[in-house]
């Protein structure tokens, strides 16, 4: 006991500075994902049909109705979806100078950040994308069409009618995946970005005239647990502001 009560401030020390480097890894994929995942969810429901102006000319039906840009974001929603997000950062970071020998990340710490960023980004915002969609189309289309019947633009009926009523259904789903998001931030350690698992994990392998030491991993659990708790309140006052809709 009194070795770990001398070890302690060494350990803190470390697993603060692995935090930052987590929360700085989790806010910036919040910043990131969530306008991206409004853009693909847009791409998703997109009714863009080139030959659609064909149809007279005799073509079939699934091709007039063919619509190309929902049609690759749905399917570049779904591979992202499907595969593993370890495997995700994998390839975004070695990729790019194992296969085109182009290492645009660089090996340093901010490499490995930006590079950790760039797969988390782009992996919740497919998520977070189909969970926009799921709340867009839940306001009845009677409410578009009854705005258009009222002279406003498909854009003013977006911001002033549906968004309102998206924002308060997407809340309860768009709060599982932030929590979700706190603790996936610890994959990115296989990149060697260290954050606070890596910090801990350290201690395990020999870090700072420690080794053998498993009792800082569990204090990484504690911080997980204070920052869930955080958010969960956060959110959840969030949800009771918004009950107005109902």
């Amino acid at each position: 006991m009194e070795l770990i009560m001398e070890q302690m401030p060494i350990v803190i020390r470390s697993l603060n500075i692995g935090f930052i480097q987590t929360l700085k890894l989790f806010f910036v994929t919040l910043a990131g994902a969530l306008p991206l995942g409004l853009v693909i969810a847009f791409g998703s429901m997109s009714r863009f049909r080139p030959l659609k102006c064909l149809a007279q000319l005799g073509l079939p039906g699934w091709l007039t109705e063919f619509r190309p840009i929902s049609c690759v974001t749905r399917i570049v929603v779904w591979i992202v979806r499907g595969t593993p997000l370890m495997i995700q950062l994998l390839i975004i970071y070695y990729f790019p100078g194992l296969v085109l020998n182009n290492p645009i990340w660089g090996g340093g710490e901010s490499g490995r950040f930006l590079a950790a960023s760039v797969a988390f980004i782009f992996n919740y915002a497919c998520y977070f994308s189909e969970i926009y969609r799921g709340g867009i189309q839940s306001v009845p289309a009677g409410q578009e069409e009854a705005g258009l019947v009222l002279g406003m633009t498909r854009s003013q009926i977006f911001f002033k009618v549906t968004l309102l009523q998206m924002i308060k259904r997407i809340v309860p789903p768009m709060s599982n995946e932030i929590i979700t998001l706190v603790k996936d931030t610890s994959l990115a350690r296989i990149i060697a970005l260290q954050e606070i698992i890596w910090a801990g994990q350290a201690f395990l392998k020999g870090s700072q005239g420690i080794s053998g030491q498993i009792w800082p991993l569990f204090f990484t659990a504690l911080y997980y647990l204070v920052f869930s708790g955080i958010l969960t309140i956060l959110l959840g006052r969030l949800e009771e502001k918004l009950n107005f809709f109902r």
